[in-house]
């Protein structure tokens, strides 16, 4: 059964950092690529970014250029969200998405 499992989220104080982990069983990840989304409270669901099976990022919203960076290690079937200079409205449950499987998803927030 193909699953993903996220992990690393919490309570930040603004200009923070987290490092959020999806971590994949049950499929052969290495052959796909990987995205991070993202839903705030009372907002649609918006995407984060996407890395390719090669480890090239594809896709990265501008609201997060220059301080979040994904990264993945197929070896342990695992991608990273590296989250820096976090912003009250960085706010949201994470999630990350393999074609039609989805994680269950881990909460950030960004608050003093």
């Amino acid at each position: 059964q193909a699953q993903l499992v996220e992990s690393g989220g919490g309570l930040v104080q603004p200009g923070g950092s987290l490092r959020l982990s999806c971590t994949a069983s049950g499929f052969t990840f290495n052959n796909y690529p990987v995205t991070w989304y993202r839903q705030a409270p009372g907002k649609e669901r918006e995407l984060v970014t996407s890395i390719s099976r090669y480890g090239g990022i594809t896709n990265l919203a501008d609201s997060v250029k220059g301080r979040f960076s994904v990264s993945r290690d197929n070896a342990q079937k695992t991608v990273y969200l590296q989250m820096n200079n976090l912003k009250p409205e960085d706010t949201a449950v994470y999630y990350c998405n393999v074609g039609q499987v989805w994680g269950q998803g881990t909460q950030v927030i960004v608050s003093s």
